[in-house]
């Protein structure tokens, strides 16, 4: 496989569109939190992102709201403006066996700091994965189209993720940005691209 270096807006948005349809199971109560934890680590890569209220003003700035982890068949969206910032979720963080894969990843750990002190281990960026191989574009929308050929919608993004309920859209939408990060991996890991 031969990786493209940049793709246009205009390429991607000719891509059929896609989206995670699996099973999403929402986690917004501290006593859920082991069991999911205890499923997630039984894998050694997964893929991972944050979801934060946006801001819309100079100055303001929000908390991350939403944990999501992707394993094969499922994904996990932990609600922590609801439940925090558990001692085993930062225990996850600091699990060196299970590799945390996303985009970003620089950003998201200043901003789970925020919230509570842990040792961030086994994250790992896909750029880290791809820079070698000259690719330019990096968001996820863009990667998701140069690797898997779909485009994944961005409209759910500015969404407010502190809403007493996640509407279904915003499940899907938190999902599907966890979920390409584990797709993305296993496309590049048969053509032998994830050392």
């Amino acid at each position: 496989m031969t990786l493209r270096e940049r793709i246009s807006s205009e390429e991607v948005n000719a891509l059929p569109l896609r989206a995670y349809s699996g099973k999403i199971i929402l986690i917004d109560k501290e006593e859920d939190v082991e069991e999911a934890v205890l499923e997630i680590e039984k894998h050694s890569i997964v893929g991972f992102d944050t979801e934060s209220k946006p801001s819309f003003q100079k100055g303001e700035f929000h908390h991350v709201s939403l944990l999501q982890f992707a394993i094969p068949g499922k994904v996990y969206l932990f609600r922590i403006n609801i439940i925090g910032l558990t001692e085993r979720i930062r225990s996850l963080f600091e699990n060196p066996h299970v590799i945390k894969l996303g985009v970003a990843l620089h950003d998201d750990i200043i901003d789970l700091k925020k919230l509570g002190k842990f040792s961030p281990k086994g994250f790992r960026d896909i750029h880290s994965l791809i820079k070698k191989h000259g690719v330019v574009n990096t968001g996820l929308r863009k990667l998701a189209a140069m690797i898997l050929g779909f485009r994944i919608s961005k409209s759910q993004q500015t969404s407010n993720w502190e809403n007493p309920v996640l509407n279904r859209s915003q499940q899907v939408y938190a999902a599907t940005d966890a979920w390409v990060c584990l797709k993305i991996y296993e496309k590049l890991n048969e053509f032998g691209i994830t050392d």
